[in-house]
């Protein structure tokens, strides 16, 4: 894939850029940027937190019936998901990080589909770097995205899942939280990525207080889920950075790590 006039072997600054929607990782895909996914609510914390206590990987599908079909060829495989928030009929599990315990997922296969989540994660297969981001491990992935940018002479761009491919309060200020642990001095932020990150200084001290008067977080509270949106609104909770490659997610290994350090 050819290089911006950006992203020569010499650039001084890595760009960023910011894609509002699942149907836009295409667009990050073309520009061959480290995508990094975002679906605070709840898809992305929900694989941080799988694989974080110890799941092996957890396969995205972008519908139910890919996810039924894979789990029917592999029924030790744990089968989760939503839509609209709630879990399908048959599934073992919903779409709440709280669900996803060490005790229920350690040494597990999980399949997962969801309404944006998985989409904007299957949408982005053809990328070379795709890693998945959450306040949870908001450190760690902006420190592996920017390392591999760097080393690899490309950008990087966040992806937004959405709510049905409208605009996500929470995934914009989760990108805000993810740039400002770059180096300032070191990126050229597109205007969105800048506004996310300004939305993030502004809003840091009451997070989750103006995450849950967003209209997804509202919708997650009136269905018996609030205790999911104050758990997701959690800084570095997991300093883990999950990678999407050949069709499933996994922790980014020590040896894949060594390869842009």
């Amino acid at each position: 894939m050819k290089k911006t006039k950006t992203q020569t072997l010499t650039q001084e600054k890595v760009p960023v850029s910011l894609e509002l929607s699942a149907k836009d990782a295409v667009k990050a895909v073309s520009r061959g940027d480290v995508l990094v996914v975002i679906d605070v609510l709840r898809c992305c914390s929900t694989i941080v937190t799988a694989l974080a206590n110890g799941a092996k990987e957890v396969i995205p599908t972008k519908t139910i019936k890919e996810a039924q079909a894979l789990h029917k060829k592999h029924p030790e495989f744990l089968l989760a998901g939503e839509r609209k928030a709630i879990k399908p009929k048959g599934f073992d599990l919903g779409n709440s990080p709280l669900e996803f315990s060490s005790n229920i997922v350690k040494e597990k296969h999980v399949v997962l589909t969801t309404t944006s989540g998985t989409k904007a994660i299957c949408l982005s297969k053809n990328a070379r770097w795709v890693l998945i981001g959450a306040f949870f491990n908001a450190e760690a992935v902006a420190k592996t995205a920017f390392e591999i940018a760097e080393k690899e002479t490309v950008g990087i761009s966040f992806v937004l899942s959405g709510a049905r491919g409208r605009f996500s309060l929470e995934d914009f200020m989760c990108a805000g939280a993810i740039v400002e642990n770059i180096p300032a001095d070191k990126i050229e932020c597109s205007d969105a990525v800048l506004a996310a990150s300004l939305t993030f200084q502004q809003s840091c001290r009451q997070l989750t207080k103006i995450i849950q008067r967003g209209s997804h977080a509202r919708y997650l509270k009136d269905i018996g889920h609030e205790e999911d949106v104050k758990f997701c609104c959690q800084l570095n909770a997991y300093p883990v950075v999950p990678v999407y490659k050949a069709k499933s997610i996994v922790l980014l290994s020590l040896d894949e790590e060594s390869t842009f350090s």
